[in-house]
């Protein structure tokens, strides 16, 4: 698919407009991907839409339903458009959401991912009158030394695109990872996080499970938590975040935490003082609720996912090891 898709539709068409500048009301952006990782790292250029054109609504066309979920506090997204997140069980259901498509008229719609087939095919059936394909620009690289990051890739272009319909350049940082979490919902966190551990100290939340290949064996995770023990433990809580698998690298030692709530678990992290993590669905959750995050990377890259803000760091753990990770915990455990 992706190789049929990858030359369909051209960003080219918004030059025709020069420096005249057009009202923009309405914006579809494509991200047709239902890992819950994928739709958080769409956070930064929801909020460089709502940012940059106030008054507009923006539709979303995704896969799954946990849009709904990450999607709550943004006030400017109005419609979100689902694909079933099996197709085959439901292809009458599938195409009909396809077809839904054509029924909405936008100013611009943006395609997030420019290796996606579906993300490609939607922004080109979709009725805009400027479509942003989201190719990659060797000037914009040049510029920006971290244009590669899944997120911020899409925030450049899009800033890129905009100052050829006249608006002016800007170099604000890209806006962070971001679940837009309620004061209640911070307040329900700190609660449920003081019935698990002590609220006499700040806890280190970790998190030992990821998917595949990504996820490190239980010798290497027990091997953390006992350093982590023997650093911290005098001091600080550590709290072990569950799976929705329900299984733990370090066999349920710690104290630990689990929910299939997605907005509360980000609650809870948001009240912990740091987040250690495989690059996950979780670690981007984490992100979200504006923790210091400690990435830990093995096959995917850090390049294009590492954590960002909020004094977060990733760690390619082929070469480093544990004392670099108790290293870079500490690092953000410093009073400033």
């Amino acid at each position: 698919m992706h190789g049929l898709t990858q030359n369909l539709g051209s960003t080219s068409k918004v030059r025709l407009f020069g420096g005249e500048k057009i009202e923009i009301k309405r914006i579809l952006i494509s991200r047709p991907n239902s890992r819950l990782g994928n739709q958080i790292l769409i956070t930064p250029l929801i909020q460089e839409v709502s940012e940059t054109f106030p008054e507009c609504k923006i539709d979303l066309f995704v896969r799954g339903f946990v849009s709904e979920i990450i999607f709550e506090h943004y006030d400017n997204v109005d419609r979100i458009i689902k694909l079933p997140k099996k197709p085959f069980k439901e292809l009458g259901k599938y195409l009909k959401v396809w077809l839904s498509l054509r029924k909405f008229k936008y100013d611009i719609v943006i395609n997030v991912d420019k290796i996606s087939s579906s993300g490609r095919l939607s922004t080109l059936i979709s009725d805009g009158k400027i479509k942003f394909f989201c190719d990659s620009y060797n000037d914009l690289k040049e510029k920006h030394s971290d244009y590669l990051h899944i997120a911020k890739f899409p925030v450049y272009n899009l800033r890129s695109y905009l100052t050829q319909l006249g608006y002016a350049e800007t170099n604000k940082p890209v806006p962070t990872l971001n679940l837009k979490l309620s004061p209640a919902e911070l307040a329900k966190g700190k609660e449920v996080l003081d019935k698990l551990v002590s609220s006499d100290k700040k806890t280190i939340a970790i998190y030992t499970f990821a998917t595949g290949t990504k996820c490190y064996s239980v010798e290497w995770w027990m091997a953390v938590y006992e350093r982590l023990r023997s650093e911290f433990g005098a001091n600080y809580n550590i709290l072990e975040v569950l799976p929705v698998e329900n299984v733990s690298q370090i066999g349920f030692d710690a104290p630990s935490y689990y929910s299939k709530d997605l907005r509360e678990i980000a609650g809870v992290i948001a009240n912990t003082a740091v987040f250690l993590g495989a690059d996950s669905g979780m670690m981007h959750l984490a992100s979200s609720s504006q923790t210091p995050v400690v990435g830990l990377f093995s096959v995917t890259s850090v390049e294009k996912y590492q954590p960002y803000g909020n004094n977060s760091v990733a760690i390619h753990t082929k070469t480093a090891g544990v004392e670099e990770i108790i290293q870079a915990i500490h690092q953000i455990l410093k009073p400033l």
